[in-house]
């Protein structure tokens, strides 16, 4: 019976100690999700709107609750999709992303927990095997995350040789760890941005290498290999004046940062 029963809402501190919504669902079997809205340093032009919590959580008390009770949590599509129509804007600035996003996730969570499954086992159904998703590791962060580090906002690894989760885990923080040995070494030693990457005084180019110094030696060590990943965060550099990204050592019209992120695609094999 995956029915909804009940849903709670609360303000809560994010890990950057800025108020979010948390949302609670439990459906007539028991079934319970818990999630809250995350949210980051840096905003891409399309995304949603965030209300303040206290007036997001208040107005959704009052016309937004009532109308999710009874609603069918394993018809995720549906239960969406009611959030829409109740929304009516283009940017969910009507009940607010940070409502929408924590309601959405609580409902795909107690749905699964009403059917005995994890998360990713009943949003992916037969087609994901029965083995936890691997994690991303944030190893070298600037753009919005750190000053004066590098101008792509996120340097990711991917322990994709790890045969499990718990290896995986451990594999990117060992690939963290030798991050840190290589800076120090070069003289970078540094801090950490706000999501937990090293932040570096040094440019992209030298971050590529670095990262790969790393997992060539977590592989040699471990036998694991380790793939990179990137979270640019183009629209962070975007000059709506000058019409280019704009990168400290250089300028890119749109054709040329697509040309510039598939050359990067290629030689580092992301």
């Amino acid at each position: 019976m995956t029915e909804i029963a009940d849903i709670l809402l609360r303000m809560i501190v994010d890990s950057r100690g800025n108020p979010t919504v948390e949302a609670e669902i439990t459906t007539v079997s028991g079934g319970f999700g818990r999630a809250c809205a995350p949210s980051g340093a840096s905003t891409g032009i399309y995304e949603a709107h965030v209300r303040p919590c206290d007036e997001a959580i208040e107005d959704a008390k009052q016309t937004l609750i009532p109308q999710l009770i009874e609603l069918d949590a394993a018809d995720q599509r549906g239960f969406d999709y009611v959030l829409h129509e109740i929304d009516g804007t283009e940017n969910l600035s009507g009940i607010g992303a940070n409502v929408a996003v924590a309601l959405s996730l609580a409902n795909a969570k107690a749905a699964a927990s009403a059917q005995g499954l994890e998360l990713f086992q009943y949003l992916g159904g037969a087609f994901v095997p029965n083995q936890t998703p691997l994690p991303l590791g944030n190893v070298i962060g600037g753009g919005a995350h750190a000053v004066d580090a590098t101008d792509i906002q996120e340097f990711l690894i991917v322990p994709t040789g790890a045969g499990n989760a718990s290896e995986a885990v451990f594999t990117n923080a060992l690939v963290h760890k030798r991050i840190k040995e290589i800076l120090v070494a070069r003289g970078k030693g540094c801090g950490k941005g706000d999501e937990g990457g090293w932040a570096p005084k040094i440019s992209d180019l030298e971050a590529f290498e670095i990262v790969k110094e790393a997992t060539d030696k977590v592989f040699d060590e471990t036998g694991i290999e380790v793939r990179m990943g990137l979270d640019v965060a183009s629209s962070e550099m975007w000059d709506a004046e000058k019409q280019r990204y704009v990168y400290k050592n250089a300028e890119r019209t749109t054709e040329e940062q697509i040309a510039y992120i598939a050359e990067l695609i290629d030689d580092y094999n992301l």
